[in-house]
This record gives C-alpha cells, structure tokens and sequence, in this order.
C-alpha cells in the first residue's frame, strides 16, 4: 500500500462516515437512504459519458454487488433505527475486515503476509472496542446488535465482489459509475410506489442533506474501488474501517454521545494496526 493508496483510503474513511452521519440524522431512515441511493444514481448516470463501459468479464461482480448492496441499505436502515450511531456503525463496519481477509484469501488468492495479519488483528482488535464502548453501562439490544452484524456480512460480502469485479472491469470510473446507476434505482422508486403522490412532500424538505450524503457516499466509495485496484482487499477494508472512528467523533459532537478514555485506547491500537500494515 503506496502513500497515495494510503491516502486515498483514509479519505474514504471520513467520507464514508460522514454520509452515513447524515443518514443517521435524517429521521425517516427510507427518506434518506432514497434520497441518498437516488442521487448516487444521478452521480453515476452524469459520470457514464466520461466513463468507458466495464469489460464483459466484470458484469457478473457488478450486477451481484448491486444486490448485496440493497441488502446492505436495508439492513443498515434497521440497525440505525434500532441502535445509536455510535454502537450501530462500529459494530456493522468492525465486523466485516476479518471476514473480508478469509474471503479475500479464498476468493482472490491474497493471504497476507506476518506484519500484515497482526495489522489487521490489532486494527480489529481497536475496532471491537470502539463498538463494545458503545454498549457500556446499558442492556445489550440483540435486534440492534443483531442487525448491525449482519450489515458487516454485507460489507464484507460487496467488499470483495466489488474488489474482484473492479479489477476485472478495466476501468475504475467506469464501474463506479455503471454501479451507482444500476444499484441506485431500486430504493427510489419502492420510495415512490410506497408514498405515491406524496413522495416529493417528504423528499423535499431533506432534499440538500440527502444529495449531500449521495456526493459523499460516492467518493468514498470510488476512493476505495481505486484503491483495491492497486493493493490486497483485506489492508484496504481495514483502513477503511478507521471510518469508525471517524463516526465516534461525529456521534460526540453532533449526537452527544460519549467519546471515552476507552475509545481512545482503542484508537491507539488501530493506528499501531496501521502502520503494521504499511510495513515493508
């Protein structure tokens, strides 16, 4: 992983945690993930003509990363409407790097080195307790914890289909942009066909915030598609996942939820996961 992959990836990281900041505070959850998935479909649709179509070989990656993703929205929805912020989004987006390193090692051959396993295991490792400080001094909600899971599941699931599909597709942009406009049409229009006439009425008054959230979701995304083009998919979804801490900060100041010495702690492993890492 060069400086530049690096960077780009805690980039993602900070987008990543900021467009789903915002979801989180838009209270109708389906307001918002439609507002969200359909501007990444407009994003997608206006980047095609700059964009060269993805190679045969990527399509089967392509159109199965569309399905986990909606599986991935829905239950993301559930687990913000369920749980606080800060306990949903560590617990969905910690539990998906180990899972990716199996599946990366199954599915694409990358078996990471010594410096990297102990990386990614002590990057997790502060990822599990950021999300456990999230369940302190309170009785657990197995719905919230339950649904948070299964979202990692997800994430790991697109992770390494998109890791695979990006790769094969031979361009970066392209896929991105062909992704966004097949998977971003899906909750719009059930928005539509549940609220019918009165869909504008709700759409309206989040319309900013929830393209807002689109432009970010797509950056990061896109940061991290390029970024699994040039290095092992397990590291990338580790780093990704520093997006966590991201969220942490964002519930302290904006949701008033706690921080904690804990998350601190728990900070300084994932750093020193990190720069295992970036090790050569």
């Amino acid at each position: 992983m060069t400086p530049l992959v690096t960077g780009a990836v805690l980039l993602a990281a900070v987008t990543h945690a900021s467009w789903n900041a915002i979801a989180h505070r838009i209270t109708d959850k389906l307001t918002g993930f439609a507002l969200i998935s359909g501007g990444g479909m407009l994003i997608g649709l206006a980047l095609l003509p700059f964009a060269a179509v993805p190679a045969a070989g990527a399509w089967p990656y392509l159109l199965a990363s569309a399905a986990i993703h909606l599986a991935y929205y829905a239950l993301l929805m559930r687990s913000f409407r369920l749980g606080d912020f800060g306990q949903a989004y560590p617990i969905a987006r910690g539990s998906a790097p180990l899972l990716v390193t199996v599946l990366a090692a199954v599915f694409a051959g990358e078996v990471p080195d010594g410096w990297a396993t102990g990386g990614i295991l002590l990057s997790c490792a502060g990822l599990t307790g950021v999300a456990l400080w999230g369940l302190r001094g309170r009785r657990p909600d197995w719905a919230a914890i339950g649904a948070a899971l299964a979202t990692g599941v997800t994430i790991a699931a697109y992770t390494v289909v998109d890791g695979l599909g990006v790769r094969a597709s031979g361009s970066s942009l392209g896929y991105i942009a062909w992704l966004m406009a097949v998977q971003g049409t899906a909750l719009p229009a059930y928005f539509v066909y549940r609220h019918r006439a009165g869909a504008w009425a709700l759409l309206r008054p989040q319309a900013r915030l929830g393209l807002l959230g689109a432009v970010l979701s797509v950056t990061a995304y896109g940061l991290v598609l390029w970024a699994q083009t040039r290095a092992e998919l397990a590291p990338i979804a580790a780093l990704r996942e520093s997006s966590i801490l991201v969220g942490a900060a964002i519930g302290a100041l904006f949701f008033r939820e706690s921080f904690g010495a804990p998350r601190l702690a728990a900070a300084g492993l994932l750093v020193v996961g990190i720069g295992l890492m970036l090790h050569t």
